[in-house]
């Protein structure tokens, strides 16, 4: 279906079926099915097993195995969608929701290591991938595949799924290593999609030296701007929202503003060619860190929750999909020529995702340990295995790259398109349902729960200490008393070597007190509003 405005076509991303009858009826029952999985998740909250990611999956392939009967095997679908479909409506609020709930606090005190794993180790899993897949894949009949096709499976393959993990291990008493496994996820997101992107922009026909050092420079390019753009929106954001003061006539406007300007910095992104996932990231945890603090109560209370029910929406929607795209006959019938080279793929991509991953974390985390003092920031075996365990299942990301490399409109008749993508979607359910089953058991042997304490535990004073011994700025220590105890006033330079990432922290607290919260608010520079919930609470 094609519209017609101002002389430019465009083309809608949802195409109805049959005609507009049809399509209000498979709209419904697509949205009957998102309420069924939503409805089903909960009643198996408490199950050991299931999950909601694994409740749609199911619910998906339930779907498409009594479609493909009714329509006597001629479609799995309900609705199909473009490609871009993923990009433009689905991932933007599940990323930024990433960004806006992350607690900054932990984030920031493990951002070495978040970026440690996050960047570093996703590249090292790109390369894995990438490498195995071109020399493994020529034994296979896998059709025609270019260079670009096998270092773009490197970037679907390195994009984790952290969901069943996350929602297994507790805040409160692994705030550490929730950290780590919910810091990684994301930035590893947001990495994968700049390395796929980056990879679009650069000629991949003849690798050379200049063309590994424009894919390089295009990289930093595009994590710089993007992350800079999306920095500079939720500025202006906060900015705006400080100055007008919407909530004093309506919180519907400061709502609004805050989804349409997050909205705004991921398009904007995309309009420059940008990565939009990077962007809307960090406006995410900008707006959080400012934009927010300058609402009025009920819109605090109603961004958070539409916020984190849109990035809801967005995944079980994009599961359901899933599950029923993993029985559309069109692509298996290509594929149905060479069976046993499809089972072939998806196994090896499999065993490379599970390389790939300890190719990474497992070093990665020793190095980590080197940098760190005390003990209990290290990372112990158990947690490089749960680290390791949580990034090895695949989910919305991979499935939104692999649909943008391999199918045109969701379709595709070429023989190598169509075993990458049912590869993809068999890696997806397979991950997912086999591993996302055993995650919770497995964490549950690995990290059996603890008792709670009321009082803060040791390893939150140790990482709290940093921030109370102030810092000489001639670099030597002192001895200096504190709440009737003797401590070291540890100097500038030595507290920086010792412990760069709260160092860093305590000088960007001191600048962000100083000069951005009295531009941009924030905690403790939020407008006073007589009569508002935040006033009654303080009287």
């Amino acid at each position: 279906m094609v519209l017609n405005i101002g002389g430019t076509s465009m083309r809608l991303l949802m195409r109805p079926l049959e005609d507009d009858q049809v399509s209000v009826f498979a709209i419904t029952l697509f949205v009957a099915l998102l309420c069924a999985c939503i409805v089903i998740g909960h009643l198996l909250e408490k199950n050991r097993w299931i999950n909601e990611s694994i409740t749609a999956l199911a619910i998906g392939l339930i779907t498409g195995t009594i479609l493909l009967f009714t329509t006597e095997g001629r479609s799995s679908h309900v609705l199909v969608f473009n490609e871009e479909f993923f990009f433009i409506y689905l991932l933007p609020p599940i990323i930024f929701n990433a960004g806006f709930q992350v607690k900054k606090k932990q984030f920031f005190r493990n951002f070495m290591t978040i970026t440690l794993f996050g960047v570093a180790g996703t590249l090292i899993s790109f390369g894995v991938i990438s490498f195995g897949s071109a020399q493994l894949f020529k034994h296979l009949n896998v059709g025609l595949l270019e260079l670009s096709d096998y270092l773009a499976l490197g970037a679907i393959f390195s994009a984790t799924d952290s969901v069943c993990t996350l929602q297994v291990l507790n805040q409160d008493e692994t705030p550490i290593l929730y950290s780590l496994v919910f810091g990684e996820g994301v930035v590893n997101d947001a990495t994968s999609v700049v390395i796929f992107n980056a990879l679009q922009k650069v000629d991949l026909s003849h690798i050379t030296s200049d063309v590994a050092l424009r894919f390089t420079v295009s990289l930093s390019y595009l994590f710089l701007t993007s992350t800079l753009l999306g920095v500079a929106v939720g500025l202006l954001s906060a900015y705006i929202i400080k100055k007008l003061y919407f909530g004093r006539h309506s919180t519907d406007r400061e709502v609004a503003l805050m989804i349409l300007m997050a909205y705004l910095s991921y398009m904007i992104a995309e309009l420059f060619s940008l990565s939009g996932i990077m962007t809307v990231f960090f406006c995410g945890i900008v707006m959080s860190h400012y934009t927010w603090h300058n609402v009025t109560d009920n819109s605090k209370v109603t961004t958070k929750h539409a916020f984190a029910t849109l990035s809801f929406i967005s995944e079980i929607f994009i599961f359901l999909y899933v599950g029923m795209d993993a029985l559309d006959i069109e692509k298996w019938k290509v594929v149905g020529k060479s069976p046993g080279t499809s089972v072939g793929v998806s196994a090896i991509l499999l065993i490379l995702v599970m390389v790939g991953r300890a190719a990474f974390v497992f070093p990665l985390s020793l190095i980590s340990n080197l940098t760190q003092k005390l003990a209990s920031n290290k990372i112990g075996l158990k947690h490089q295995v749960t680290i390791w365990w949580s990034g090895l299942m695949r989910g919305a990301v991979s499935m939104a790259l692999a649909y943008n490399q391999f199918t045109r409109s969701g379709h595709t008749q070429l023989m190598g398109n169509a075993i990458m993508i049912t590869s993809t979607i068999s890696v997806v359910l397979f991950s997912t349902m086999v591993f996302g089953l055993i995650t919770k058991p497995l964490i549950s042997f690995m990290l059996p729960l603890q008792n709670h304490s009321t009082g803060p535990s040791e390893s939150e004073l140790s990482s709290t200490k940093p921030f109370m011994v102030p810092l000489l700025p001639n670099g030597q220590d002192e001895q200096i008393e504190m709440n009737g105890c003797e401590v070291t006033r540890v100097g500038s330079l030595r507290m920086l070597l010792m412990t760069p990432s709260h160092t860093v922290h305590y000088y960007w607290r001191k600048f962000d007190d100083a000069y951005m919260r009295p531009v941009f608010g924030g905690r403790g520079f939020v407008p006073h509003v007589p009569g508002s919930l935040t006033e009654s609470l303080l009287q």
